[in-house]
């Protein structure tokens, strides 16, 4: 989830545009609404920077004087600046909450001394675009997507962090005006509007999120939506022979040459996995790395470029090795630690055929007059992908562990589970309910509570595991309770 810039035009444009805004369910066509920077999560709620590093106005001066910046650019985003401020001081209750987090993430760029000129674009834009919402537009539930009048960027609201670009899901809109074939002017439209908006960032460019998410804080990137920018802009310039689409996609490559903070490549024995986030490279999420590969591999199918395909050929190879180990052989894993819910299942297992539609056609990617490895077909990819999309038919299975339980206890009532469900727990004494419980829990021997009577007792024990697509089964047995 800010580029070079010659684009104080551009971006001065942007922020002086006064329409009235519209929210709408602007989710990328043809794209899961699981698409987001990662898996849904609580992001940091604001908090005022703390930092001895300079104030937003110092910044933007020492950036005028040192000629990094126009004097026009400067006049937008310090007018910027200082009417978020303004509108903050007459804000209460969550509008202020939520202007007031976006422009503490400006001050703590600004106080980290990243206030660099091909950031202030994305950054300025961004705080534009809260000062405008929130003092004039409706309250916004969690993850609610919107676009502004004249613009095809997609925004989110992340709560306590504002409004957010939402990379992923733009370059997916983009991708789909592409696959329709009769959107070019869409397309280009959208293109031109976020390549001045990309960063200098690990000799290349990429495109930030500007908020605190899940322990990271800004500016930080992804290998999933840098690799669907790739994909897109190698499309794009496929059909229109744009030479800027194509430069675009080049300097995009940056990251995934550079290990973490500044990129995403994470070197292991088999090649590189292309992290989520730069700011946790140990995450292995795997379906962002999937479509960090599948980005690699159209962005070289279509230029021929000999880096992106040493850049994919790492990835493959890891993907390779790690794909088999994310099955656990009922429902697909997230990262290493934990199941995918339902929206990450689905995504991963189209991200997964996608690759197995471009890997087992054989045809190498390998540039004219190359001496690079050929990219052979295989099932991998296929076989897996087949397998998690049974998985979404196919009920879990659960039994009950547990048969013996002390009284007057708060005991756990153990199971065995297959995959992620949601499971109910009904303990019955003859005909009579004595107990209830419900819980989602995942795969493997989890325990579910029941505060045992001191008396002790026979009781029936009846177990409905539904999983997260919807499939359920049944199980149950009995239990003796000892006396307390």
């Amino acid at each position: 989830m800010q580029r070079a810039k010659h684009l104080a035009a551009l971006a001065a444009g942007a922020l002086a545009f006064g329409g009235t805004l519209a929210p709408t369910a602007a989710l990328a066509r043809g794209s899961s609404s699981a698409l987001g920077p990662a898996r849904v999560r609580v992001p940091a709620r604001a908090r005022s920077a703390a930092s001895h590093g300079p104030s937003v106005s110092a910044a933007l001066a020492s950036l005028l004087h040192a000629g990094a910046i126009s004097e026009a650019s400067y006049r937008s985003d310090y007018a910027a600046y200082v009417a978020a401020k303004g509108s903050l001081a007459k804000l209460s209750g969550t509008r202020k909450e939520e202007l007031g987090a976006v422009l503490a993430n400006v001050q703590a760029i600004a106080g980290a001394g990243e206030l660099i000129p091909s950031r202030l674009p994305a950054l300025f834009l961004t705080l534009e675009r809260n000062r405008q919402w929130w003092t004039t537009e409706s309250l916004l539930s969690s993850d609610e997507r919107i676009s502004f009048p004249e613009s095809k960027i997609i925004w989110e609201h992340y709560p306590g962090q504002g409004i957010e670009i939402q990379w992923l899901a733009t370059f997916g809109e983009a991708n789909g005006y592409y696959l329709s074939g009769d959107e070019n002017s869409n397309l280009r439209q959208l293109l031109g509007e976020v390549i001045p908006l990309a960063t200098q960032r690990a000799g290349g460019i990429a495109w930030e999120y500007m908020f605190k998410f899940d322990g990271g804080t800004p500016p930080w990137t992804s290998g999933l939506s840098q690799g669907t920018a790739l994909q897109v802009l190698a499309r794009a310039w496929s059909r229109f022979k744009e030479p800027a689409y194509l430069a675009a996609a080049q300097q995009a490559l940056g990251i995934f040459k550079t290990p973490p903070p500044q990129g995403v490549r994470v070197a292991t024995p088999a090649g590189a996995i292309y992290a989520e986030y730069t700011y946790a490279p140990s995450d292995k999420i795997l379906n962002g790395f999937i479509q960090a590969v599948v980005g690699l591999y159209d962005y070289t199918a279509i230029t021929k470029d000999p880096l992106g395909l040493a850049l994919f050929e790492a990835g493959d190879a890891q993907a390779r090795a790690m794909v088999p180990l994310y099955d656990t052989g009922a429902w697909s894993l997230y990262d290493q630690f934990g199941e995918s819910d339902l929206n990450y299942h689905e995504l991963l297992t189209e991200f997964l055929q996608h690759l197995c539609e471009r890997t087992r056609k054989g045809s190498p990617a390998t540039p004219a007059g190359t001496t690079g490895t050929q990219i052979a077909g295989d099932q991998i990819y296929c076989t897996t992908a087949q397998r998690f999309t049974t998985d979404l038919h196919t009920p879990p299975v659960i039994s009950l562990l547990s048969t013996k339980l002390a009284g007057e206890t708060r005991a756990g009532v153990q199971v065995s589970l297959s995959k992620i469900s949601t499971v109910s727990l009904t303990i019955r004494q003859g005909s009579r309910v004595v107990w209830t419980n419900r819980a989602t829990v995942e795969r493997g021997k989890p325990r579910l509570l029941w505060i045992t009577p001191a008396k002790g007792g026979t009781f029936t024990v009846q177990l409905v595991a539904t999983d997260l697509a919807g499939n359920f089964s049944t199980a149950g047995g009995t239990v003796l309770v000892s006396r307390h």
